[in-house]
């Protein structure tokens, strides 16, 4: 079931353009921040080509549906790659993209980038927590909640709550 506070506005719920929008741009920078991970085995342009879609979609350069097929494409080249933290990488990418459908795909590019970190051997406590910290304070709480609550489906280590809240 979809978290009620990330449906847009145009869909009845109440997050207002500029929050998803803020939201994209967000997500695509959460993904960029470990799509090293992915070029350093593959020099498939998908995912990039997925982030660079996704910031054009928040310019309003493209319509949702170009988001969409390039959330497939990156989660396509996820399917190809290597390693786990590149499979992740890609995934970010994806998940970072796919935000322009449904906002509450944020969630899973912050998600899927510390996905690759633990898999690369580094704690991602402190990707969590400076990711959430770069949200306007309205957002940090239904984003870090909505992360909290899927992070054991991904797998990955449980962080602790944000700004040493319990």
């Amino acid at each position: 079931m979809r978290d009620k506070r990330f449906i847009a506005a145009h869909r009845g719920g109440p997050l207002s353009r500029e929050d998803h929008v803020l939201l994209a741009r967000w997500a695509a920078d959460c993904a960029e921040g470990v799509l090293h991970l992915f070029t350093r085995s593959s020099d498939d342009e998908r995912p990039r080509a997925a982030l660079d879609t996704a910031r054009r979609w928040a310019n309003g350069e493209v319509k949702t549906g170009a988001a969409m097929k390039a959330s497939l494409a990156a989660h396509a080249a996820a399917r190809g790659a290597g390693d786990k933290a590149a499979v992740a990488a890609a995934r970010a990418a994806g998940q970072a993209v796919a935000t322009a459908h449904f906002a509450d795909h944020c969630m899973g590019a912050l998600l899927y980038a510390m996905k690759a970190l633990e898999t690369s051997g580094v704690s991602a406590d402190s990707e969590f927590r400076l990711q959430i910290s770069k949200l306007p304070a309205r957002l940090r709480e239904p984003v870090s909640e909505g992360v909290l609550l899927r992070f054991r489906k991904l797998g990955i280590r449980r962080p602790g709550p944000p700004h040493g809240r319990s």
